[in-house]
């Protein structure tokens, strides 16, 4: 049987100011991809086999240099569909919104939206972001400088988490869908044998006075 490779892919948003950084994620996360299908073709050729089947991630990126713009990008994207599954925000954009204000306007237009908060600082403390953010499972720390694999790991383990979200989302609306519906044909059931009763016993009547 012939094997295949099954695509997913997934939106992330970068907001940092340097363009250096930019480039640095381009690299890492775009040519990830790239590299596992010259390695898979490499290893055809070598040894005469078909890959694997797989699931190969790609990874589509936009990239802001101010929070205004990131969230801005976030706004479009969501109004066509196509929201992003994970956001690495920079922790000091000046001047404009730091990455603290950045990530509080994200949520507030996508609050399922992963996020990778990136910073060179020490004066950012995991319980003051915390304060700033509140409690949540949505958010983790990268350090910089940044380790090439550890982004990578974060990249396909937070839009693989977005994902199964969306579809507990999905089906969790689906079966209030279906309770609601039940409901509904509960009540209609209801009001019929409330017209039934009421039925026979005006038929009793009826014939009682007959």
């Amino acid at each position: 049987m012939m094997s295949y490779e099954e695509r997913k892919n997934y939106r992330i948003l970068v907001v940092d100011d340097n363009s250096a950084i930019h480039d640095d994620f381009r690299k890492i996360l775009a040519g990830a991809a790239s590299f596992g299908r010259e390695l898979r073709s490499m290893e055809s050729a070598l040894f005469g086999v078909r890959p694997e089947e797989s699931v190969q991630t790609i990874f589509e990126m936009d990239f802001a240099f101010q929070g205004e713009d990131g969230l801005s990008m976030a706004r479009e994207a969501a109004a066509d569909g196509r929201p992003y599954a994970l956001a690495f925000v920079d922790g000091r954009m000046p001047p404009g919104w730091g990455g603290i204000e950045t990530i509080k306007r994200l949520w507030q237009e996508s609050p399922e939206l992963q996020v990778v908060f990136c910073t060179a600082y020490a004066d950012y403390s995991w319980q003051g972001i915390r304060r700033a953010l509140g409690e949540t499972d949505s958010l983790l720390i990268l350090k910089k400088p940044f380790d090439n694999l550890e982004v990578l790991q974060l990249a396909h383990t937070l839009t693989r988490k977005w994902e199964l979200n969306r579809e507990v989302q999905g089906r969790l609306k689906e079966m209030g869908g279906l309770l609601r519906q039940r409901t509904e044909e509960k009540e209609r059931l209801s009001l019929i044998e409330e017209e039934l009763r009421e039925s026979n016993l005006r038929l009793e009547s009826a014939i009682g006075q007959a």
